[in-house]
């Protein structure tokens, strides 16, 4: 494969939602253009671009992939995301390093909530978008009622290029709009035809709007539009290039991918419309004094590369892909780690066809690539040169929204586990992996359950390590509410040295979460180098509430007498006598149960609010405040719920807007549990220590 200048690279990314085709598309384009020489089938597990084992056995794509091929003097650099929501932070990489999103709609679907959220995407990282119509010949499809949906939420800048000729249900030919010319399909190429009648009135309609949508993009064909002049074929061409860069219209094709019908015109058009690499504004990098600069794609320029995904490889190991915005990677010289202010060495450099490398000698501004065994280069960072180090800002990726607690299936393989997970998280930098030294649980937290569920299978799948997805310990606290003064003795005498220990102390309602620990001793009745231990037993008692074993907090305890022995007095003997005291004193002192409150911010179409609502009720929480979101059409909710109702709402969420909510969270305080919430809670710690 040649190289080719900026100009001529188009990177798209794939979006749209699960099912929708989006690798059956790309399948197609490699076929055409002859970079396979078989199109192969998402349920068989043999397409390019869903190589991984989990993503051939689930028969979804579960990372975020690229495969270049040439096209009429163009290369196409096909970047392919998940449409599983849980996948989000790999959708925003696959984002960030296109030019153009390409949203792959299936037309018995209309507008589907992974076809909104690509929309509502796209908008927010300003990136042109164009949008596919897939799968127009399967059962209930039908390409004018998604059509009609598309327009009804997003206007008139949506507007096709394309109709399909439909005959028995299948897609025998189409009409290009901007053209006004039809063709048909047969033996596998296409030959041109009168618009079919039942189409000319629709055609016509569309195309008065595509020519109103090129008008507003140039003043001088808004000009010319409104006085009536007619377009000549070029101005009609650059018109259109100009509104789909400038987001003024969203281009809309028809498309069989899996009959490979409409993916040749698609091809051409991307080849003749979208935008390239070399017309994308320059890119914001960071100088090491905190000064930016703007780098245009210029392949002569300093170098600038964004790692956007890693691919752990059972047998090449580790393989970065990347984006240039400046300069270009040559084999054989080193490339400089930002963040890590380490040098790496650049032992072949790669195109991708899905898994297969396509060696090359070097990859150049606007440009997509890959490395192989970069030793300490990750996804979200960025490669540049030693002599004049440039920063590119990572993505700001998604918080994880559920915890789940990861055990192995085996005894004994805990630190595989935590191994294996610990190199995931070069392939998924979206979820988090900790050790709990409270509830002794392995935490795993990530944006939903089914990407939570894939680590698992990866884990199997690499590591040999099966493992199972529990629900999390809520880390509750125990405090008291009443001021007690008790005696702690301890006594030990077995020939030989003794121990004693003798103190008196007062335990009361604090106010910080550690222990407040004083004392008001008078006349050396407990001298001056025991209190140390004293404070030391106390604080060690305080790990095992004892109502439920959970950390006491808000406590204060006052040392204000006691009484030593001349002999057998010593350190240990009253940091014992504190731990009698506290175990005398506690169940006297009212203790209670307190459970960790968090805060939610929840983001949902107006008409989920009520339901909502109701749910976070349910769980015994509380409306703070509600109000319109930025994003049109939507209400943002914060509210305060006991987290022990929260285990598994990012999951709820999703299933009650239909994937159309998301929401964020962090903890807030403790409060007292409600006596049944406690009685529960309590019971069920007592039998876990029976």
């Amino acid at each position: 494969m040649k190289s080719y200048p900026a100009d001529k690279i188009k990177n798209i990314t794939f979006m749209g939602h699960g099912g929708s085709g989006k690798t059956t598309v790309i399948e197609a384009m490699l076929f055409n253009s002859g970079a396979i020489q078989r199109m192969g089938k998402v349920e068989s597990g043999n397409t390019v671009t869903d190589f991984d084992v989990e993503e051939k056995r689930r028969g979804i794509s579960t990372n975020t992939s690229y495969a270049a091929c040439e096209w009429k003097d163009n290369k196409f650099n096909l970047i392919d995301t998940p449409g599983d929501f849980d996948f989000l932070g790999e959708q925003m990489l696959g984002m960030q390093v296109g030019d153009v999103v390409l949203l792959i709609a299936a037309a018995k679907d209309g507008v589907a909530v992974g076809a909104e959220k690509t929309i509502r995407l796209a908008s927010k990282n300003n990136k042109p978008l164009a949008i596919v119509i897939n799968q127009v010949d399967e059962p209930n499809a039908d390409y004018g009622k998604t059509m009609s949906a598309f327009q009804d939420q997003y206007g008139n800048k949506v507007v096709p290029l394309v109709m399909p000729i439909m005959e028995g249900g299948e897609m025998k030919g189409l009409v290009d709009v901007l053209a006004n010319q039809a063709f048909q399909f047969a033996d596998g190429k296409s030959s041109e035809i009168e618009i079919p009648a039942d189409l000319q009135d629709q055609a016509e309609e569309y195309h008065e709007m595509l020519i109103e949508q090129i008008a507003e993009s140039d003043d001088d064909l808004m000009e010319k539009y409104f006085e009536g002049e007619t377009f000549t074929p070029e101005e009609e061409q650059e018109g259109l290039r100009k509104a789909i860069q400038n987001q003024g219209v969203y281009p809309v094709f028809a498309t069989s991918a899996a009959d490979n019908r409409g993916i040749v015109y698609l091809m051409d058009m991307i080849a003749k419309y979208f935008p390239s690499a070399g017309m994308q504004e320059g890119v914001v990098a960071t100088k090491p004094d905190g000064t930016e600069v703007e780098l245009a794609c210029d392949e002569n320029g300093p170098l600038s590369a964004f790692i956007f995904k890693t691919v752990i490889d059972p047998f090449v190991g580790r393989i970065s892909i990347y984006r240039v915005y400046s300069g270009k990677v040559k084999d054989g010289v080193p490339v400089y780690n930002y963040a890590n202010d380490q040098e790496e060495r650049v032992n072949g450099v790669y195109y991708l066809q899905g898994k297969k490398q396509i060696s090359t000698n070097e990859v150049v501004a606007g440009d997509i690539g890959a490395l192989t065994k970069l030793s300490v280069s990750s996804t979200n960072q960025t490669l540049t040169s030693k002599s004049n180090p440039l920063l590119i800002k990572p993505a700001d990726l998604p918080s994880p929204g559920l915890t789940l607690a990861v055990e192995a299936v085996t005894s004994g393989e805990e630190d595989k586990v935590m191994q294996g997970l610990n190199r995931l998280r070069d392939e998924d930098p979206t979820f988090d992996i900790r050790n709990d030294p409270e509830t002794k649980q392995m935490l795993l937290s990530g944006i939903g359950e089914v990407q939570l569920d894939v680590l698992c299978q990866k884990l199997k799948a690499n590591y040999g390590t099966e493992t199972r997805l529990i629900e999390a310990k809520v880390p509750y606290r125990e405090t008291i509410r009443k001021k007690v003064e008790v005696q702690g003795r301890h006594k030990k005498q077995s020939g030989g040295s003794g121990q004693f220990g003798d103190v008196w102390i007062r335990f009361e309602p604090g106010t910080e979460d550690k222990l407040e620990f004083g004392e008001e001793i008078f006349g050396g009745a407990v001298p001056k180098n025991y209190h140390p231990a004293v404070e030391k037993g106390l604080e060690e008692a305080c790990e095992n509430g004892v109502l439920a074993g959970y950390p006491v907090v808000k406590l204060k305890a006052t040392l204000y007498d006691g009484s030593i022995h001349p002999v057998d007095s010593n350190e240990i003997s009253f940091k014992l006598a504190a731990k009698l005291a506290y175990r005398n004193g506690l169940p006297k002192a009212d203790p209670v149960l307190l459970e960790p409150i968090a805060k939610l911010k929840v983001t949902v179409p107006d008409d989920y609010l009520g339901d909502i609502m109701g749910d976070m009720s349910k769980r015994r929480g509380r409306i703070l405040g509600m109000g319109a979101d930025s994003n049109v059409g939507f209400q943002s909710v914060d509210a305060e719920a006991p987290m022990s109702e929260l285990g598994k709402y990012a999951t709820d969420l999703k299933s009650m807007t239909q994937g159309r909510g998301w929401f964020s969270m962090e903890f807030a305080r403790y409060e007292e549990a409600p006596h049944d919430v406690a009685e529960k809670v309590i019971a069920e710690a007592n039998r876990e220590q029976e």
